[in-house]
């Protein structure tokens, strides 16, 4: 699933315009909304995948943030080469909002 949901994300990042014709305001709200989202799901997904080793919650916790993070910002390089779209550092932080929003519920033990 891990590998399924990073190629849809590769897939929207190929997309030359994602825009949803709604206003610029909910459009950016929209968009940065599917960041978040797609970044917690796909933090979530390597949770579940690496629980599958002897690993310590601790380290699951590092190993997923960690390959999150670095999706997120191979991602927005990705973006770069795309006509119509942009890499943004801003981009990448907004992923770590719901990558880090993840973490922190299977830390406190609200995911599974």
């Amino acid at each position: 699933m891990v590998f399924l949901w990073a190629g849809f994300i590769f897939f929207l990042s190929s997309q030359p315009d994602l825009k949803s014709g709604l206003p610029n305001e909910w459009d950016f709200f929209l968009r940065k909304l599917a960041h978040i989202t797609e970044y917690a799901i796909l933090t979530f997904l390597l949770i579940r995948a690496l629980s599958e080793y002897q690993l310590s919650e601790r380290k699951i916790l590092v190993f997923s943030v960690s390959l999150a993070v670095f999706y997120a910002f191979s991602d927005e390089y990705h973006q770069y080469f795309i006509l119509g779209r942009v890499g943004a550092v801003s981009d990448v932080l907004i992923d770590c909002f719901g990558i880090l929003s993840v973490a922190w519920l299977k830390k406190i033990k609200v995911v599974k």
